[in-house]
């Protein structure tokens, strides 16, 4: 008889051998899974971690903040948190998730090659981390789990 072999026990009772299971699974509801992880976490570490702090100190960054585009700091400083702070929401919800990505992905590309350019890979490490991140959600889009998939069917 050819059928499907069953192959142990896993979570929800015993297995099948047919790669069906989550690990082997390449159907668009895992990578779907995947699109919704990486928005939220990448999303979610750049409006806590970066945004918000941004955001609550504003006023004392000001002086201080970089200008790498000779724009002054204060502007400089309301572009990166619009995109760090704002931007990230909706990414984060997946509500417009494409046009949110573009001051995000214009932050991390001056951030990696204005602001750290001449620094050691491993100073501009994480802002190459969220460039690749964002490239793959602006390349990809927001994923079948957002508002995005909801709002535009």
């Amino acid at each position: 008889m050819r059928g499907p072999r069953w192959q142990g026990w896993a979570l929800g009772g015993y297995v099948r051998n047919d790669h069906q299971t989550m690990l082997f699974n390449s159907r668009p509801i895992a990578a779907d899974l995947g699109l919704l992880v990486l928005r939220i976490s990448a999303g979610g570490t750049m409006l806590l971690q970066h945004g918000w702090p941004k955001l609550a100190h504003f006023a004392d960054h000001m002086e201080e903040f970089s200008d790498p585009l000779g724009i002054s700091a204060p502007v400089s400083l309301a572009l990166i948190v619009f995109a760090e702070f704002f931007c990230s929401i909706l990414v984060v919800l997946g509500t417009w998730t494409r046009a949110a990505l573009v001051p995000l992905l214009i932050g991390m590309g001056v951030i990696v090659f204005v602001v750290k350019s001449g620094q050691a890979f491993g100073d501009r490490e994480l802002p190459v981390l969220y460039l690749c991140a964002f490239l793959t959600l602006f390349f990809t889009g927001s994923g079948r789990y957002s508002v995005d998939r909801i709002s535009f069917r």
